[in-house]
């Protein structure tokens, strides 16, 4: 077997793996690291959305053979609760959207 080196070929390590790896990275100066960033505007408020399955159920079922109708109720179930708990963090924070009276007449 011949043992010359291949061109545009790296040299293979144990295992057959390539040897090398990802380079060193850019060296970043730690005063421009550092450096003060603008204000961010403050947030828009949060308004929690009534079918938070809407988007998940307009791809189609799940593709899981004799499984779908269970996957379907657990990401139904997934996406429920963090739906609530997104709404919660939102009102906890002050960022809650304020929501329209029913009008009962």
């Amino acid at each position: 077997m011949s043992t010359r080196k291949r061109p545009g070929k790296k040299p293979q390590g144990q295992g057959g793996r390539r040897s090398g790896g990802r380079g060193k990275a850019p060296a970043v100066d730690p005063a421009e690291f550092w450096r003060p960033v603008p204000q961010l505007p403050d947030p828009e408020p949060i308004a929690v959305t009534t079918d938070p399955t809407m988007v998940v159920r307009s791809i189609g079922a799940p593709p899981l053979h004799g499984q779908g109708v269970r996957a379907e109720h657990e990401i139904h179930r997934v996406l429920v609760r963090s739906s609530m708990l997104a709404g919660a963090l939102a009102d906890v924070a002050g960022l809650l959207a304020e929501t329209p009276e029913p009008d009962l007449d």
